[in-house]
């Protein structure tokens, strides 16, 4: 379950702001509700996908023992 600041709170915030973790956490839910996204949410979802790739990606260099590569949101 994700535990973190909403969307209420982060769209008050610029995008350089936000965690990883959020981002990740975003993009996953826009992801999956692509096609009933209106051009606002198609927006925001485009924002959060740019700053994805201007912040390299979302990955972990490192896994260790409780965590893989891959960042978790939950």
């Amino acid at each position: 379950m994700y535990v973190g600041r909403d969307m209420t709170e982060l769209a008050t915030l610029s995008m350089d702001e936000w965690t990883d973790k959020e981002l990740a956490y975003f993009h996953h839910g826009l992801q999956q509700m692509t096609q009933f996204l209106n051009s606002e949410g198609v927006s925001m979802h485009k924002e959060i996908i740019k700053e994805i790739e201007d912040r390299g990606g979302l990955h972990r260099d490192e896994a260790d023992w409780s965590h893989g590569t891959r960042p978790n949101y939950e």
